[in-house]
């Protein structure tokens, strides 16, 4: 009877070792989801995992309007210099503009033609060459500080690309060591370097380094990309301020010759 028993235990034991092992590997690969490496993580580790989705979700959501305002203010800038350099009158361009001084470039422009207006009637004297010259000055320098102005809006949330992308692989990094700290004390705790002990800690370490790299690479390329892109819509809007300049001091040097010429007869 104890032969038949041993018989039994020993034919039924690799069954039974088998059996337990399928369970574990299947309790295993369901905690491996994405959704299971989440609720299982502890709560610092959590913490981390929803600040790097918030930040990417956030990055998305500036790349795709800041692609879709410079898209549209190149659009603007093409049309508003095709009709700068037409041959309209300056006078009718503004009124017809003024109304849209939202673009940057219009606001520009509507701000020049603000003090141009204030000050042309007495920079049309023959003998004020002083004032012609405070004119230019002061169109100039609120032209610039227009400029200024809405470059400052424009690069808004730029520095939030920045900043996801230099911080969030190191917050993942953090994510990740707390992770294996966490799989360390597993061990410590059960005696045991089985990979189902482990596996689920490492997982999540892992993770939230993928967290990290998935919010800081597109917040580094869009930020490159578009700060290119403003810096260059910067310097065309500066190229358009100096061919402002260029215009009106052509109109006034005009005025001057011709009422000197007007005083000589």
């Amino acid at each position: 009877m104890i032969t038949l028993f041993s018989l039994f235990s020993q034919s039924s034991t690799p069954a039974t070792t088998t059996a337990i092992g399928d369970v574990a590997a299947h309790d295993l690969a369901s905690d491996l989801t994405l959704w299971g490496l989440f609720f299982q993580a502890d709560l610092i580790v959590k913490t981390v995992m929803i600040s790097l989705i918030f930040a990417s979700i956030w990055s998305w959501a500036i790349i795709i309007d800041k692609k879709r305002v410079i898209k549209r203010l190149e659009k603007r800038a093409r049309k508003f210099e095709d009709s700068f350099w037409s041959g309209e009158p300056l006078s009718k361009l503004y009124d017809r503009v003024r109304t849209s001084a939202s673009d940057p470039m219009l606001a520009v422009f509507s701000s020049g033609m603000d003090e141009w207006n204030s000050g042309y009637s007495g920079a049309l004297d023959g003998r004020a060459s002083d004032l012609r010259a405070s004119l230019k000055q002061r169109i100039e320098r609120i032209m610039f500080n227009t400029m200024s102005k809405e470059m400052n809006k424009l690069e808004k949330g730029m520095i939030f690309l920045a900043t996801v992308g230099s911080t969030a692989p190191f917050i993942g990094l953090f994510g990740t060591v707390w992770g294996i700290m966490n799989s360390f004390s597993a061990i410590a705790n059960t005696q045991n370097t089985n990979l189902a002990v482990v596996a689920p800690g490492i997982a999540e370490a892992l993770f939230a380094t993928a967290l990290g790299l998935v919010a800081a690479i597109p917040a580094v390329v869009a930020y490159n990309k578009y700060a290119q892109d403003l810096g260059l819509y910067a310097e065309r809007v500066e190229n358009f301020i100096y061919d402002y300049l260029m215009v009106i001091s052509r109109h006034l040097d005009q005025q001057n010759a011709q009422n000197n010429q007007n005083a000589a007869e």
